[in-house]
């Protein structure tokens, strides 16, 4: 959750913008919830070296994408159809990545490799179709993928007894494009739901996952500031 704040900036430099708009203007803040899938890479990890290795004896799977993300953004509109936005979606939680067999050798219990994916798009917005009831956006830009590893692992041979370990491991980012298409659904004259289908390519992200490709759809809800005609 602390991430999700991180990114509350974004939301701030629009309405900064906004002053400067023309009176037509308007601007949307919204938090959304959904998912993303993308399959596993076909590559593990070393149970060893923590390295690359072709999945088998000695090599840990790793999974797939598909957990549940939460967002954050804002929509600056200039014109009745067309403007320009940010959003950053996230996982909340870390899910289980893979797993690594414990080595009584040299006293580690089995250990337990988690991620934590977030995206982050700078876009800009078309409404080929603004009514009051409703706006059809089709949204394009460019931003950025992290990938963050924790390890979580248990050591024994303490005279204590055995103990749990917790830590950040490593990060990886990537450039990323993408593309989608939402419906925005005004549920009151300035409160609406916006369900949004969007696809992102991300150059060298089968490093961790098994294609550049990421699907993702998501729900959001927001407020509109301005005078919606």
């Amino acid at each position: 959750m602390k991430r999700v704040f991180r990114f509350l900036s974004l939301p701030v430099l629009l309405l900064c913008c906004f002053q400067f708009a023309n009176a037509q203007s308007l601007i949307d803040f919204n938090i959304g919830f959904g998912a993303a899938q993308n399959k596993a890479s076909t590559t593990g990890i070393d149970q060893l070296t923590f390295g690359s290795c072709t999945p088998g004896p000695g090599c840990s799977t790793t999974s797939k994408l598909s957990s549940f993300f939460l967002g954050v953004g804002a929509n600056l509109m200039l014109w009745k159809h067309a403007g320009f936005g940010m959003d950053a979606t996230l996982q909340p939680g870390k899910p289980t990545y893979a797993q690594i067999p414990g080595n009584a050798a040299v006293g580690f219990g089995p250990t337990t490799i988690q991620s934590r994916v977030t995206f982050y798009d700078f876009n800009g917005i078309y409404q080929p179709v603004n009514t009051k009831k409703a706006t059809l956006q089709l949204v394009g830009g460019f931003g950025g993928a992290n990938t963050r590893f924790y390890t979580n692992y248990v050591a024994s041979g303490s005279p204590l007894g055995s103990s749990n370990f917790s830590q950040y491991a490593s990060s990886a980012n990537h450039f990323q494009v993408h593309g989608g298409v939402g419906v925005q659904i005004y549920v009151t004259d300035k409160v609406f739901v916006r369900p949004q289908i969007d696809i992102r390519y991300v150059p060298n992200f089968t490093e961790q996952f098994g294609r550049n490709s990421v699907f993702q759809e998501m729900v959001w809800v927001g407020y509109t500031i301005g005078d919606r005609q």
